[in-house]
């Protein structure tokens, strides 16, 4: 099912129409015909441009390109804001999304320099919604959330609309249908009163059928489609129509109607392709793909999947190829082409996980840049204070020598004073931008860890124990020679040793104990499970920690510190002996970590020096929850390490 996405349109005059009637195109191109150079004949050619958008997406960019031409000719900058707000709208139409967020990211720059508050908030709008159609969701959530108590003091019914019935596509992303439909019907009730038989009204009315659809209440989807084709097809808007077509086909098939979803498909694609819509021809010929899957025709079923993985591939649409991907795999098993499907699922896998980082990498982009901004404002607001000190002090020596020995004096101390306040303030700024750096890292880090071992315990470990218990099967029903008997045997120990190595790799990942029952355990386990090894002497003792309750972040970061303490201590101390002490003093808030070996020790200046990751993790780690370490150590002499941390 596909959503739309409604965006905001910087109209400052009545002509800006939706209309598509030749008696309006016509009048708008006599105006244009005698219009002077100025602001009101930049937003005539976005009027004009705004006529051809639904039937020529190319002609309505030229007429767009032609009003930024003349707004840079005559310095209208928000003349420049608006072109981007209305060409974004077709480039979203067909596909290319990446231009689109470039372009209203340059734009929302522009507002911000303006200081236009209005234009900030549109265009913040229009810039959270590229996002969405990336894939982006959080730097969509980000935006979309700055600016939706803007929209709410302007008391605008269409830019109410419009946010209501984007926020009902939000919640459909995230799963929340009953308030997709609440902001879906919020929005609803606007366009009926104020804008009936409009494009908005059209695009909510496909949204919330795609709510109801995802919901399998069909019926009431069915009626919500329905009367959306009936408005696009009215309003002689093909665009809006592919689309509408698409949810329709998608509810048809599903409702197992595939004569009439084929329709409905073909119908879309041949739209999609006459108006260079790349997005919609992609989803069409998946539709269509998935209707040959249905007819068991597989060669058509892979060709008009192979057809839309190009067409998405061309146009960066990831979130279609992950779909198509899937589809692909699934051809593939029901022609038994089992090596292709496995081709295609790890393929599906790689671009779900390329997405995923793309978003990390996106967020901490856009935090990096709001810390340089700020940084900026900071010391421009620096040299505007000097500035006025400056002044002040030229103005002061016509009251005398003496008053000008004092007065230079006082200036003096109070800018060392500040300057020490303002280095002070970067220190510490700079202190947060490493921590907020170092907890990403290390959740993301977490994250995958969880993440890998729940694959490995409940994919690998299940296949595994499935293959134990159907070789169990098999050995009841068969004759065997000894020799046979015995290798079989042999066979089944190994499977059985491969499930419990593939335990303690998941358990080493991401300790279940740690979770379920706290740190205090997944440290009594571990040091535990170790000492009973036999490959070192573990003695681990812990004071009121069972008693404090913390987080899982803190938790985890903590265990994984004594966890590298430990290894350095097998790998490099070559001890045999080590205890670990984790002590909570409950009246100070601080919870202190002792780790102690019998090793060979070390030379402490050398630390400063390492290039291995193992100390330079433990140190990220401490950082991370504000600790403090303390380290002593001298070769032959052991070494002892304590960590205090507040809690």
């Amino acid at each position: 099912m596909r959503i739309i996405l409604l965006y905001i349109l910087l109209a400052a005059s009545p002509i800006a129409l939706f209309a598509q009637e030749a008696n309006v195109l016509d009048s708008l191109m006599n105006v244009l015909k005698t219009a002077k150079e100025d602001s009101n004949k930049a937003i005539l050619l976005l009027s004009i441009g705004e006529q051809y958008e639904r039937a020529a997406p190319e002609t309505s960019k030229y007429y767009y390109h032609q009003s930024l031409d003349l707004s840079k000719k005559i310095n209208y900058a928000l003349g420049e804001i608006k072109f981007a707000s209305y060409y974004t709208a077709v480039l979203n139409m067909q596909g290319r999304f990446d231009s689109s967020l470039q372009l209203n990211k340059e734009a929302l720059q522009l507002a911000r320099k303006l200081k236009n508050d209005l234009a900030i908030a549109k265009m913040s709008f229009n810039t959270a919604n590229s996002f969405y159609m990336l894939s982006k969701n959080d730097s969509a959530i980000y935006y979309y959330m700055q600016v939706l108590p803007v929209l709410d003091k302007l008391g605008d019914k269409q830019m109410l609309g419009t946010a209501y019935s984007n926020l009902q596509n939000f919640y459909l992303e995230l799963s929340q249908y009953e308030k997709a439909i609440e902001y879906g019907k919020k929005g609803l009730e606007i366009y009926k009163h104020d804008f009936n038989g409009s494009l908005q009204h059209a695009y909510c009315l496909s949204n919330l059928g795609t709510v109801y659809s995802t919901l399998k209440k069909y019926d009431t989807a069915l009626i919500y489609l329905n009367e959306a084709l009936q408005i696009s097809r009215k309003l002689g808007d093909f665009y809006t129509e592919s689309t509408v077509l698409l949810n329709l086909g998608d509810l048809s098939f599903k409702l197992n109607r595939l004569e009439d979803s084929k329709l409905q498909f073909d119908r879309s694609l041949e739209i999609a392709k006459e108006m260079d819509l790349s997005e919609t021809e992609t989803i069409a010929m998946k539709g269509l793909a998935m209707y040959y899957l249905e007819k068991k025709n597989y060669l058509l079923a892979r060709q008009f999947a192979d057809s839309a993985l190009g067409v998405a591939t061309k146009n960066n649409i990831r979130k279609q190829k992950l779909k198509i991907y899937n589809l692909l795999s699934d051809i593939s098993y029901a022609n038994q082409d089992l090596s292709a499907a496995h081709k295609f699922e790890e393929m599906e896998d790689l671009l779900r996980d390329s997405i995923h980082n793309d978003n990390l990498q996106q967020l901490s982009t856009e935090y990096e840049t709001k810390y340089e901004t700020e940084k900026k404002e900071n010391i421009i607001q620096i040299q505007q204070s000097q500035l006025r000190q400056k002044s002040t002090l030229i103005y002061s020596l016509i009251a005398g020598v003496v008053a000008l020995m004092v007065i230079t004096f006082l200036t003096y101390r109070n800018y060392k004073n500040k300057q020490k306040l303002q280095q002070a303030k970067i220190d510490e700024l700079e202190t947060e931008k490493q921590l907020t750096a170092t907890e990403g890292v290390l959740k993301g880090e977490e994250q995958e860890r969880t993440r890998l071992a729940k694959d490995l315990h409940d994919g690998l470990g299940g296949m595994l124990s499935g293959i134990k218990y159907s070789l169990g099967n098999v050995k009841e029903n068969l004759i065997m020679t000894p020799e046979n008997a015995q290798a079989f045997e042999r066979s089944i120990d190994m499977l059985d040793s491969s499930i419990r190595e593939m335990r303690r790799v998941a358990h080493n990942l991401m300790p279940e104990i740690l979770v379920k029952y706290g740190l205090d355990s997944a440290l009594n386990e571990y040091c535990n499970e170790i000492d009973l090894s036999g490959v070192l002497y573990v003695s681990y003792h812990s004071i009121n920690l069972n008693k404090e309750k913390l987080d899982l972040t803190s938790s985890v970061t903590i265990y994984r510190i004594i966890q590298e303490l430990i290894n350095n201590a097998m790998k490099h101390a070559s001890a045999k002996n080590i205890l670990v002490q984790v002590h909570v003093l409950q009246s100070e808030k601080l919870l202190t970590i002792t780790v102690e070996d019998d090793g060979k020790g070390f030379d402490i200046t050398t630390l400063s020096t390492t290039k291995g990751m193992g100390w330079s993790n433990i140190q990220n780690r401490v950082e991370f929850l504000k600790g403090k370490t303390d380290i002593s150590s001298a070769p032959g002499k052991g070494t002892s390490i304590l960590i205090e941390i507040s809690i």
